[in-house]
């Protein structure tokens, strides 16, 4: 694993492409830590996750260490799930580079936005070797129902294309433009102010955990520290000064 911050983007990268940058134990622990790096790194206010090399962005599991290990039900903790097993309050965005299957497409699902390469791919495969996918519970909120089940029950891939029109995908891109592309959209969410973007993200996914009306009820809690903090007044002063706002995420 590989860890950078550009322009306050942080950019987390599975470095493993000989093995379809699949998820040894080498590769989630690499995961963990990069994740829990990111959550206390200050000076980074995005995280970017892809995959070295341009086939894969993460293939899954490793099936040949999982066969050694007779791996039967995986641990709460066999990979950190953004908002499930670790909280990160701050963006996250998947820049998929290739394949993103089972585990791959676990790891795509759970960050906040995807920007994929033309060529990339996505599948819950786990049916095609007998393996189970309970981390896919969100999948039907994330696109439609049925789309859902086709997903699941067939273990067929979507290319890129179709991954965004049934809204698992933001933006598909030349594979030669995805790390530009993804470093601009991330840096014009870090240009925002913080304390807006964290209760932006929680609002966000309020729908998928409550009723409408408690949704509201919790949005007004989340979002009333933010009109009350420092920035909510620097940024109409910014604007009526004709500057750029600086904010202080307080």
């Amino acid at each position: 694993m590989t860890y950078e911050v550009v322009d306050r983007v942080a950019w987390l990268t599975i470095d493993r492409p000989d093995a379809r940058n699949a998820l040894s134990t080498e590769v989630r622990d690499g995961l963990w830590d990069g994740a829990r790096r990111f959550v206390d790194d200050d000076s980074a206010a995005v995280l970017v996750l892809t995959g070295a090399g341009d086939k894969a962005f993460c293939a899954g599991g490793d099936l040949k260490e999982m066969a050694e290990t007779s791996l039967e039900i995986p641990p709460p903790d066999f990979l950190p799930q953004f908002g499930r097993n670790i909280d990160v309050p701050k963006p996250t965005i998947a820049a998929v580079n290739g394949v993103a299957y089972a585990g791959g497409f676990l790891l795509a699902q759970q960050c906040d936005l995807v920007v994929a390469a033309e060529h990339a791919r996505f599948a819950v495969s786990e049916v095609k070797v007998g393996r189970g996918s309970p981390w896919a519970a969100p999948l039907s909120w994330l696109v439609p129902p049925r789309i859902a089940m086709e997903i699941l029950l067939t273990g067929d891939p979507l290319d890129a294309t179709r991954a965004r029109e049934v809204g698992l995908v933001n933006h598909v891109v030349p594979a030669a433009e995805l790390r530009s592309s993804t470093q601009d959209l991330a840096r014009r969410i870090a240009g925002n102010a913080p304390l807006s973007v964290a209760a932006g993200k929680r609002t966000a996914y309020l729908s998928a955990h409550c009723g409408l009306t408690e949704a509201y009820d919790r949005a007004e809690e989340i979002w009333a520290p933010v009109y009350r903090s420092e920035d909510a007044q620097e940024g109409p002063a910014a604007f009526r000064d004709k500057r750029s706002p600086v904010w202080k995420g307080k």
